[in-house]
């Protein structure tokens, strides 16, 4: 079975203050044929952040974010009514895995709220020691809202692909087959994504 866990991108999608502005989709209806012109933050809905979202010219764009670092097993880990994701939480639930999804109360969440799920500067380092190639968060930043970016710079400073904005409220604690595929736009520090997950292996 697939699972689709792309939260649905339209106009009433939540969106991070201050800096993601909401999209906007203008139709245009020609004789023969309808367009529909769209305007969105490369950090809107489902998305992939890539290093040079926080390490700017250090850091490589989305286009060059290694395929198998999003494709391939993973696991997905059920952190229940936490908030901020510790170290202690992460440890002994991993396994191998070197790609993996939190969970949290926030899935079914449809407006910003600030105190929103992340990881914790030792939860950053404990994944990067783990040399786990993707994390991927339900909440809309990996980091809290009055974070200084060391969760994303270390992560992104050991080449860790970052997913942000899943919807796993369908999903169980277990693991899965993952596809995340972030548009293929050149240069740029992210990209919207389609997520799927699979109950056995993709062929």
């Amino acid at each position: 079975m697939f699972y689709d866990i792309t939260r649905e991108l339209s106009e009433e999608i939540l969106a991070f203050p201050g800096g993601d502005p909401k999209p906007s989709f203008t139709r245009e209806e020609h004789e023969d044929y309808v367009i529909t012109l769209l305007s969105l933050c490369t950090h809107t809905g489902t998305h992939i952040d890539a290093p040079s979202h926080y390490l700017k010219d250090e850091g490589g764009t989305v286009d060059a974010i290694p395929l198998e670092r999003l494709v391939g097993r993973c696991r997905v880990v059920d952190l229940g009514t936490r908030t901020a994701i510790t170290r202690e939480d992460l440890e002994g639930r991993i396994g191998d895995a070197k790609k993996v999804l939190l969970k949290t109360w926030f899935s079914e969440k449809t407006a910003f709220d600030p105190g929103y799920p992340h990881l914790t500067a030792d939860a950053a380092a404990f994944l990067a020691d783990a040399e786990v190639a993707c994390i991927g968060i339900d909440s809309p930043s990996i980091e809290a809202f009055d974070g200084d970016g060391t969760v994303h710079r270390t992560l992104l400073g050991e080449g860790i692909a970052v997913i942000e904005l899943l919807d796993l409220s369908g999903i169980v604690e277990g693991d899965y087959y993952m596809i995340a595929l972030p548009l293929r736009l050149k240069g740029l520090d992210g990209a919207p994504a389609r997520v799927i997950l699979s109950d056995r292996p993709i062929s």
